[in-house]
């Protein structure tokens, strides 16, 4: 917990023995309720522009970064990790993290993640969303291994991006699928950081490696202009490459009008280096930036150094798997970090 000890005054000296030890036992038990009792509740959110929102994380350049926790597959159970935050730190993160899934059982358990989101907002974190979408050559659900992480053909892809093919119909009815779950978010009042189609500059996923302004940059601007002509205003554009080396990210991005804050996953390296970040801020201009995936808890080093970032998202497993205890507990303690309870919108 953040904060001072409590104070205990002088005993005066004409306590008896037996005085003084209970007084003693007395202090101590109040110390330690101090140090170990979890954070005040954090105000619940009001219903809240987008616009608010995207202001607030712009004002934070230079001062503060709110923390973030993603919670993959199952998404019976979307705090997970979350949760297991709260149990390390006695925090919770100011960002929760989701995902829309893929697979059959994680598909039919999407009203659970929007649930969650919901109850992350009324309790005073932001919420962002991604989405490991299948292919429009496939179902609905599909295997990562195969469906998200596979490839289309050139020609399937430019068909995809072509208004009136097959493909192109058949990619926004995929998106038509997620919009009533979008909608109760909307509706609820809860504006949404979307990260579709990230890593764009990646070749694992099939939407990646396909730079250009024909590429991945205009199945972006597709989307967002399908899901906004759903009235979705909500949602809050978030468009992230990866930090792979081979550079050239510009050549994926879709264009200022399309795009509210510009992200990094880094899993390259353990952190950005000052070279991805500055590419990453050429990129931006006057936009907020942020850590969207990463494997390491940014260290006291990187939070002093690289002060543009506006949030960042540790990834599900690696929490534990890439962490100790204390390199956690140190990044929710660090003086700039933004905890539940600390988000504070206008």
């Amino acid at each position: 917990m953040r904060g001072n000890r409590p104070r205990t005054r002088p005993r005066p000296r004409s306590y008896s023995r037996s005085r003084l030890v209970a007084l003693a036992t007395a202090a101590l038990t109040t110390a330690v309720m101090t140090l170990t009792a979890s954070p005040a509740p954090a105000g619940a959110f009001p219903a809240t522009p987008r616009q608010d929102v995207l202001n607030y994380l712009t004002s934070l350049t230079g001062s503060s970064v709110v923390s973030g926790q993603h919670n993959k597959e199952p998404a019976a159970a979307p705090g997970r990790y979350t949760q297991l935050v709260k149990d390390i730190t006695g925090q919770y993160p100011g960002l929760w993290g989701g995902d829309l899934m893929f697979r059959a059982e994680d598909v039919a358990n999407r009203q659970r993640v929007i649930d969650q989101a919901k109850t992350e907002w009324a309790n005073g974190s932001l919420v962002t969303l991604t989405w490991h979408v299948c292919p429009p050559t496939v179902g609905s659900s599909c295997e990562f291994e195969g469906g998200v992480k596979s490839s289309i053909s050139r020609e399937e892809f430019a068909a995809t991006v072509t208004d009136g093919t097959a493909l192109n119909t058949a990619w926004k009815r995929r998106l038509d699928e997620v919009v009533p779950y979008l909608r109760q978010l909307k509706d609820a009042g809860v504006p949404v950081l979307f990260r579709p189609l990230h890593e764009m500059n990646e070749s694992w996923n099939w939407w990646g490696n396909r730079p250009g302004s024909d590429g991945g940059a205009r199945l972006y601007r597709i989307t967002r202009d399908h899901l906004a002509g759903k009235g979705l205003d909500n949602l809050i554009w978030v468009w992230n490459v990866q930090d792979n080396p081979a550079g050239g990210w510009s050549s994926y991005y879709p264009g200022d009008a399309y795009v509210d804050v510009v992200s990094l996953d880094v899993w390259y390296k353990n952190h950005p280096s000052q070279s991805d970040y500055q590419q990453l801020s050429g990129i931006a201009g006057d936009k907020p930036m942020a850590l969207a995936e990463l494997g390491k808890m940014p260290g006291a080093a990187l939070l002093d150094s690289q002060t543009r970032w506006s949030y960042f998202m540790l990834w599900s497993e690696q929490l534990q798997g890439n962490n100790s205890n204390a390199e956690i507990q140190a990044g929710y303690f660090h003086p700039r970090v933004l905890n539940q309870g600390e988000v504070v919108l206008p």
